[in-house]
């Protein structure tokens, strides 16, 4: 992609020169060669340069500032004719008129712009991105890629194909994963990790959504708004998220519920495989994790860190990320 933009901006820049040169066969009274092709080399040289100032600017941005100037021109246009433009010098009003158009224009086209995303709650069934209209759009709270269960679900095709992620989340993600404190770095190079593993499902298209919603103080705000801008729906694991979009009527799946409906059934004196990866707060505790997360406590175990064994579940207590399984050793599998 990289490479064929560079090709098209030297195809562009030929043709200026050529086009210089061109202008100066015709018109012979212009003056030296050179000064054609120069003056037709920076004209090719600004449009590069607009181009590379507009890199970024989405499709549906470009549509947005197409209906704002369009907006404009047509408010701009019923000012002018207005009776307050009947009499007068003839040189103030049509200067007048010139601001007014510029002005009206302008304001038109900012507003469109900073109001992209609502748009289609304006307007039902219009949207300025058509890559929306393809298919259903999941759009994911920070919560759910620091669980990292939704990679799983992603993978069995239990999620829409499409994922939208804010950039908010994604600048959000960084900053913890850059914090000095460990658990907050953690956190953030998991939810980073779970985003590049999404990217490598086939089946599944992540989009980075850049849009920008000054007006929202809250996170919860700006990403509850994205889900309704978007007519999609929330995937979260965060409680307090959920609620809220709950009370607003939006959309969600909370990413929870949805993994422990799919968990694995354990029931007391239940025989269950687990690898143990580590030790317990207890000296004499191995600890290890069950396919759906559950962690999985053994006592008497320490020493078998790094084993596959054999255990009868004991207890299990519910938790707010899901369970803590209690098991004794009955050994170790060959």
């Amino acid at each position: 992609m990289k490479q064929s933009v560079i090709i098209l901006r030297a195809i562009l820049l030929a043709f200026c020169a050529l086009g210089g040169f061109g202008v100066w066969y015709a018109y012979d009274t212009l003056g030296s060669v050179w000064l054609c092709m120069t003056v037709a080399l920076l004209i090719g040289s600004l449009l590069i340069l607009i181009d590379m100032l507009l890199k970024g600017f989405s499709l549906r941005g470009l549509s947005a500032l197409t209906f704002g100037l369009f907006a404009g021109i047509i408010a701009s246009h019923l000012i002018t004719i207005s009776p307050l433009f009947d009499s007068g010098d003839p040189q103030v009003i049509y200067i007048s008129r010139v601001g007014v158009f510029v002005a009206v224009t302008y304001l038109g086209a900012i507003i469109a712009l900073r109001g992209r995303d609502e748009f289609n709650l304006v307007i039902p069934y219009v949207r300025f991105d058509p890559q929306t209209v393809e298919s259903p759009i999941a759009v994911v709270d920070e919560s759910a890629l620091v669980d990292g269960r939704i990679y799983k679900l992603a993978s069995a095709r239990l999620l829409v194909s499409v994922l939208s992620v804010p950039t908010f989340v994604v600048d959000e993600l960084n900053s913890l994963a850059h914090s000095e404190l460990e658990e907050e770095r953690n956190r953030g190079k998991r939810g980073l990790k779970t985003l590049a593993d999404l990217r490598t499902i086939e089946h599944v298209e992540v989009r980075i959504h850049d849009s920008e919603v000054h007006s929202r103080q809250s996170r919860e705000e700006k990403i509850l708004f994205i889900v309704q801008s978007l007519k999609g729906r929330l995937l979260a694991t965060s409680e307090s998220l959920i609620n809220r979009a709950k009370q607003e009527g939006v959309p969600y799946v909370d990413m929870l519920g949805l993994a422990k409906s799919l968990s694995q059934e354990v029931i007391v004196g239940q025989t269950v495989s687990v690898k143990l990866v580590k030790t317990g707060r207890e000296d004499s505790q191995g600890v290890g994790y069950l396919e759906d997360g559950s962690m999985v406590v053994v006592n008497g175990a320490a020493d078998l860190v790094g084993s596959n064994i054999l255990i009868e579940v004991d207890s299990i207590i519910p938790t707010s990320g899901g369970r803590m399984v209690f098991g004794k050793i009955l050994g170790q599998e060959l």
